[in-house]
């Protein structure tokens, strides 16, 4: 039962996270089971949410009232099902603090409502608990080297890169969003560079000055947030660490396919292709971790629906 329940979360992972899956081969086995069993705890309720933005909408909130149920029995000792059997082994023996799990439950509610941040502070609060979350969750997974002190500077910088990853999201999923109801761009940017939530939820400014000078601007913030968070990765058990560097930088590199298909985000979806991967995952194993890649490689989003957990 217990080998079923982790393939059953590595499935998950491997089904729906490239960088995170490939990453995940730097980690010892037992690390590795735990992050996937995170993983797949938060990909579960991000999917409800997502379908309640596809039409299900009304059924939302009752279902993650039921997720977080199933949340508190596991954390209680008497976990149901794959997922929760899995997380519960892995708050468990790597002392996950509940709040933080509960967090995420209380980030990927917001998107129960209509989408609308009128300026980064409030776009930032939303990325932290939907992902600082996970940065924080996976931190106490890696472990770190050092005292308390230690470990709250290094959950500090997995905050930060939280953001970082989660604007990534946003920026590259902008098309996708938008088919869903959803513009989380901030009003205070939309507007700085004389746009509006409408005329990006229409699409069509892929060519747009405008967009194109608002991209620019967003992009530049990410790299900032991950250039603030790098720091933190050299404060993580050395067995962690080169997980860590190869989720970061293949993360951030998605920026740069952004800007190899000339920030069209509403047709397409930008990101790392085969080579690029490779490039990371071959660089961060010798230890010489890359500047952010930009080798790009599109899909037509009319193939189908994609994770915004990429």
């Amino acid at each position: 039962m217990t080998l079923n329940d982790a393939a059953y979360c590595r499935e998950i992972v491997q089904r729906h996270a490239r960088t995170f899956w490939l990453a995940s081969h730097f980690l010892t086995a037992p690390k590795r089971r735990a992050a996937f069993a995170l993983y797949a705890f938060c990909r579960v309720a991000d999917d409800m949410v997502d379908e309640g933005a596809a039409g299900l909408r009304t059924e939302v909130p009752e279902r993650l009232r039921e997720y977080r149920a199933q949340l508190e029995a596991a954390l209680a000792g008497a976990p149901a099902g794959p997922v929760f059997r899995e997380l519960s082994l892995a708050a468990r023996t790597h002392e996950v603090p509940p709040a933080v799990l509960h967090e995420l439950l209380d980030g990927v509610a917001r998107d129960c409502a209509p989408v609308r941040y009128e300026t980064w502070v409030e776009l930032a609060t939303y990325c932290g608990g939907v992902a600082s979350s996970v940065g924080e969750m996976c931190t106490y997974v890696f472990g770190v080297e050092g005292d308390t002190a230690v470990r709250t500077r290094a959950l500090a910088h997995a905050r930060t890169l939280g953001v970082a990853m989660q604007l990534t999201n946003i920026l590259r999923d902008v098309g996708e969003d938008a088919r869903l109801g959803r513009c989380y761009l901030p009003a205070e940017d939309l507007s700085r560079f004389r746009l509006s939530a409408g005329e990006v939820m229409a699409g069509g400014l892929a060519r747009d000055v405008r967009w194109r000078a608002l991209m620019t601007f967003e992009i530049a913030r990410a790299r900032q947030l991950y250039a603030e968070a790098m720091p933190g990765i050299a404060l993580l058990a050395a067995d962690s660490r080169r997980c860590a560097t190869a989720c970061a930088v293949g993360y951030s590199g998605i920026l740069g396919a952004i800007e190899e298909i000339g920030y069209d985000t509403f047709s397409t979806r930008a990101r790392l292709g085969t080579v690029a991967r490779a490039g990371v995952l071959w660089t961060t194993w010798r230890g010489t971790p890359p500047s952010v890649p930009v080798i790009a490689e599109v899909r037509d989003e009319r193939e189908g629906g994609l994770a915004r957990w990429a």
